[in-house]
Formats: C-alpha cells, structure tokens, sequence
C-alpha cells in the first residue's frame, strides 16, 4: 500500500495525477490485430470464430457446437447444488426488483395552454452480452446485464463467453443465463466474440448493442465496432475507494479493500480519512486479512500496484479527494454518512454506512455492478435499463397551442433562412383550412 499524508503534502494535484490517469485505455498497442480478427470474422463468419476460438482458448469447436445446447443447460442445472441455484434466484429477484423500479410510462408535460411533451422510452430489440472468463466466472455479470435488458424489453438476448479447456461453460454461468432469460448462449471469447455479435455469422445472430466487460482486445473491439452497433461504458479493473473517519471499524474497511483487490493486480483500493490512527490500523488488518485469502497473490500485486491511503486534513478535503478520482464503488463510513451525500459528484455506485459492504451490491443487494471505473463516473452512469432503451419524444399540439407559438417559429425560421419552415406553420391559419 502507498501512504500519502495531504496534511504534509499541500500539492493535492501533483499526488493525485497518477490515480486520475488510470483510466486511460492504450488499445493503439492492440488495434492492429483487433482490426485484423474484425475483418476475419466479418469475412469468414464462422470460420473464422473457430479458429480464434482454437488459436486463442485452446479449445477445438465445430459449428455445431459453438451454440450451448439444450442438453448442456441441463447438465449445468445437475452439477449445481441446490443452495448456489437458490443463491443465483435470490439475486435475481433483488436485482429484478430493482430494475423494475426504473421503468417509467408516458407522462405528459403541459409546457403551455394546447402544447404538451413526453419522452417514451422504446427497448433496442437486439442484444448481445460479453461475460468474460479468465482469471474468474462471473455469474453475478450475467444477472446485471440480462435482467435489465429483458425488463427494457428487448426481444433477443444472446450471450458469449468463452470456453474452458474442456470446451464447455461453467455451469454457474449457464444457470444464470437460463434463469435470466437469455436466448442463446456461444461459446467464444474475446475480439472474436464482439466481432461475432457485431456482424454476425452463420450461427451468431448480429444485434443492435454490445455490453459487458472484458480485457482490452475486447474493449478495443466494442470501440471499432461502434459504428456497427451501439456499446455500453468503457470498463476497466475493479476500484473501490473507502471515505471513513474514526468511527470507522479498520477490520470492516481493510476487508473491503482486500475484496475489490482480488478481481485481479490492476485492481484500485484506496482509503481517504482525516484519521492518521485508523489508517495505520487498517493497514495492520490488511497484512493480516490478506494471508488467509485464496487469492492473496492477486491480492498482494493489486495492493502493491494500486494500493492507496491518503490522509486528510478533514472530511472536506476527501469529499474533494472522492470527486477528483470519480471512483466505481465508494463507500461512506462515517457517522451518518447521509450528511454528505449531496456532496458527491462523481461516483458510479455509493455505499453508505459500515454494513453497506461493496460486495453486497456486486452480487444480491439489487444495484448494478456494471460501473464506470478509471474516472469515468464523471461522465458516465453505471448499467440500468436506460443502456437498453433509446428515448423518443412525443409532441401534442393543439390548434391553440400552436398558435401561441407560431410567431416564435416563423422569427426563428426566417434567421436560419428556411422558409418552407415558416409555410409549414402558416398554412395550418390560412382562412380554407380549419
């Protein structure tokens, strides 16, 4: 961990640069071989997808099964236990619930006496779900991005992920993808898989928008495909940054921090207090946290790369602190925390209160834990349906109404020099037309 003391450095700018440039994603190292699996799969299809799929996981497939079939669903549900298929439902119904709760209907504004406006929000029919695998499965992704995306009301919701040595999915990520409601499920990863979804082949069906996280080929591959299909955030290593004073438990934030830290080595763990004690306990609990952990060697690389505490002078001071570095998962471990949450600007999900555990919203609170990391939770929100709908105003006008503004639309006509414009209004007053 690195131990940053603000109260002796006043140059906030200068230590905190390197934290603010984290998200920037170098795919110019990759672009030249994304591009080239991009036109590959868009020429050859299929073809192409397994001999990526040969080349790259090590798995000989054939068309026939790129496709999860049937047979290999049920053999997931088998192999499963009961209590992790009751763990995968119980999140579910969290995160169904949630999400439902975002849906609006059509509410009309009145802007004035015979004009009134709504915002409809229409599903994107055709959606395409990226869940990596690697260093981890990651059942919890598909929850959070299958579920809002039927509840959106998409059509079609396939699924890629790539295969295991042995040539099939883990069965948790299948028995998710099948209680979530996906379609169908492929067996390919990386570029290939997003270039799959993209285009299409003869067994992959191209869709409308792209979502999900990955490695950086896959995130240089969703941005050159985006002018084929719409795609989510950008999305990088796990982060989560602890604001927390002397109330704080050290054993509760040090375990928070060790959490985020086992998604990988680039992962972020950060702490901010104005408690110069809390932040040299905390880091006693980390030492001793992190020896009993099965991923302690992740976990020691993240810490030792991207470890952070920073002591403050005051609250105020980590508040500026948090808003600079816009992290994905903030905790607010203070007395009541609720007293500074309008003071957050930038952050892509907020967990107040020392029992609000990061980990709670990763896998059965309800929130998304699709979240802008690397600083862009100063742009960006994390998944909801909104990533799977496309909004489209709706216009009421009555006679009066236009009348009240037709002198307004004729004026701003004739400045922009379109007066088929002005016509258009004018001939709905002319004396024969009623």
């Amino acid at each position: 961990m690195h131990v940053v003391n603000l109260v002796e450095e006043p140059s906030l700018e200068k230590v905190l640069i390197k934290l603010e440039e984290r998200g920037k994603i170098n795919v110019g190292r990759v672009e030249k071989a994304v591009r080239k699996i991009l036109a590959n799969v868009k020429e050859l299809g299929d073809q192409a997808v397994l001999n990526y799929t040969r080349r790259f996981d090590h798995v000989q497939l054939d068309k026939g099964s790129l496709k999860v079939s049937e047979a290999e669903l049920e053999e997931a549900y088998r192999s499963l236990r009961k209590n992790e298929i009751d763990a995968i439902k119980r999140a579910m119904k969290n995160i169904r619930l949630y999400h439902l709760n975002q849906k609006r209907g059509l509410d009309f504004t009145k802007i004035e006496d015979g004009i009134e406006i709504a915002q409809i929000l229409k599903p994107i029919l055709k959606i395409g779900i990226y869940v990596p695998g690697g260093m981890a499965i990651y059942p919890s992704s598909v929850l959070m991005t299958v579920i809002p995306a039927r509840i959106a009301g998409a059509k079609k919701v396939i699924l890629c992920t790539p295969p295991r040595k042995d040539g099939k999915i883990n069965p948790a990520v299948l028995v998710a993808a099948r209680e979530a409601g996906v379609d169908a499920i492929f067996k390919i990863g990386g570029a290939q898989a997003i270039a799959a979804m993209a285009y299409g082949t003869e067994t992959v069906p191209k869709v409308e928008k792209i979502v999900g996280p990955g490695n950086i080929y896959v995130t240089a591959a969703k941005i050159l495909v985006n002018q084929e299909v719409a795609i989510d955030m950008p999305a990088g290593p796990s982060e989560i940054l602890v604001l927390a004073d002397e109330s704080a438990n050290p054993r509760f934030v040090a375990s928070d921090l060790i959490a985020q830290s086992e998604h990988g080595p680039d992962a972020f763990a950060v702490l901010v207090t104005p408690s110069k004690p809390l932040a040299e306990e905390v880091l006693k609990q980390i030492e001793l946290l992190k020896k009993d952990a099965k991923r302690s060697d992740i976990i020691e690389k993240a810490l030792d790369n991207n470890g952070w505490i920073f002591v403050v002078k005051d609250i105020t001071q980590g508040l500026s602190v948090v808003n600079q570095l816009a992290p994905e998962h903030l905790e607010i471990i203070l007395p009541n925390p609720f007293e500074v949450l309008d003071k957050i600007e930038n952050a892509g999900a907020i967990f107040l209160g020392e029992y609000s555990a990061v980990v709670a919203g990763d896998y059965a609170a309800g929130s998304n834990h699709v979240l802008p990391t690397g600083g862009y939770a100063k742009a960006y929100s994390g998944l909801s349906i909104r990533d799977f709908t496309k909004a489209i105003d709706v216009v009421h006008c009555t006679k009066d109404g236009l009348r009240r503004i037709k002198d307004t639309i004729f004026i701003l006509a004739r400045v922009e020099g379109f007066d088929s414009h002005e016509r258009s209004v004018a001939v709905r007053f002319e004396k024969d037309v009623r």
